[in-house]
């Protein structure tokens, strides 16, 4: 089925639908709280509490957005305060493969690009970046999810680049 005839199967009542649909986000959605809560015993609350939401208010949802984008709208409400992630622990990787070693420095990497964005953007710059460039969102889906204009978007994004790139660039 494809996520239109899950929607509709899901607001006549099938659980099974609505597990489909939420699968499919669910790894976006936890990787988006988990950046934005303090730890990953909130951001695991944060998913649950945005697809309880969802499912209770899915008679809501309009299809002339993504569902995507309205789950991520539930989510952005659903977290109360922005606080930092907590980092792995070293014993983690103390037998880890070079292989794994490496994934874990490029993961760091972009993890460490988010922090910076966390700690100099504001809470909707720093969401309309997330949407954009890790889930992949559509200008109007982020103007939407954030509820902003989409002129208001385009300038956050490009307003945001320029901030975490002078960020960048006084740090060498």
């Amino acid at each position: 089925m494809n996520e239109e005839q899950l929607v509709e199967a899901a607001r006549r009542g099938s659980s099974e639908s609505f597990n489909q649909l939420a699968g499919r986000y669910r790894e976006g959605l936890f990787r988006f709280l988990l950046l934005r809560c303090g730890s990953r015993a909130d951001a695991e609350d944060a998913l649950q509490d945005t697809l309880v939401n969802a499912y209770c208010y899915l008679g809501s949802y309009d299809s002339r957005w993504r569902f995507s984008t309205w789950l991520y709208r539930i989510a952005i409400r659903n977290v109360r305060r922005p606080t930092m992630r907590a980092s792995t622990s070293v014993d983690e990787l103390v037998d880890a493969s070079p292989d794994a070693l490496q994934q874990c420095i490029e993961q760091s990497e972009r993890e460490n690009l988010w922090l910076v964005a966390r700690r100099i953007l504001s809470q909707d710059a720093y969401a309309a970046m997330w949407l954009r460039y890790t889930e992949d969102l559509p200008l109007a889906d982020i103007a939407l999810a954030l509820d902003r204009s989409q002129a208001w978007t385009k300038v956050a994004l490009l307003r945001a680049r320029r901030r975490l790139s002078a960020e960048f660039r006084d740090d060498k």
